[in-house]
């Protein structure tokens, strides 16, 4: 096999993870702006099962998973892959994406998807370091966070890795940070919890088969 050369782009796909309890605007238009922005082939999302960092979501996995289902049927730039609901154990995503990039093979692009407020606690993550080795990080802006990342080795790494124009996310199969600016919804998943909880209509904040799914299923009532 020839060497992999810049001159021709390869098909790039990029996953979003989350825990999707449930998913709603907040997450789906910005992607979507982000992947026309970034020219993203196919955005695949990741629910999570176990998330090692935030308390344990309402919904069980799998009206997690039919509610990621829900939202992206009929879309051709969203696919849904479920493997983290197959395990039991907390989701890395360094992991997941080490197992993803031995299924896609050396070459093929694969970027990562994350807010703003996940790059600046991204020293945090598990085996955070490693990341960049098998994919690229597309940040998407977040409003009232910082630009700036703690401190001056955090912030060389992000310089180092920061790319400026969309192209070389294609022209290389991992190793990039891209930042767009995104047009940010204020939706989180907790105020429709919260919402719920508490009565109150949430048809402008996530698609109506989510809504209806939600309702059918009586989840996030007290």
């Amino acid at each position: 096999m020839p060497p992999h050369s810049s001159a021709s782009p390869e098909k790039l796909l990029a996953f979003f993870g989350g825990t999707f309890d449930p998913i709603h605007y907040g997450h789906l238009k910005p992607v979507a702006s982000l992947a026309q922005h970034a020219g993203f082939d196919q955005v695949i999302l990741l629910p999570n099962n176990v998330p090692p960092h935030r308390p344990q979501p309402e919904a069980n996995p799998q009206q997690r998973l039919h509610m990621v289902e829900l939202a992206v049927a009929g879309n051709p730039l969203f696919s849904v892959d479920p493997r983290e609901l197959c395990v039991d154990t907390p989701s890395y995503t360094i992991e997941t994406l080490e197992t993803l990039r031995k299924e896609h093979g050396e070459h093929c692009p694969l970027a990562f998807i994350i807010g703003q407020d996940s790059l600046l606690t991204l020293h945090r993550w598990h085996r955070w370091e490693s990341l960049l080795n098998v994919c690229h990080l597309v940040v998407m802006a977040r409003p009232g966070y910082q630009e700036q990342l703690d401190t001056p080795a955090l912030q060389s790494w992000y310089d180092i890795h920061r790319a400026t124009d969309a192209q070389q996310l294609k022209q290389n199969p991992a190793g990039f940070i891209y930042q767009v600016n995104t047009p940010l919804l204020d939706i989180s998943a907790t105020e429709i919890r919260e919402r719920r909880h508490a009565g109150l209509d949430c048809s402008d904040l996530l698609p109506y088969a989510v809504e209806r799914y939600i309702e059918s299923q009586g989840l996030y009532r007290e």
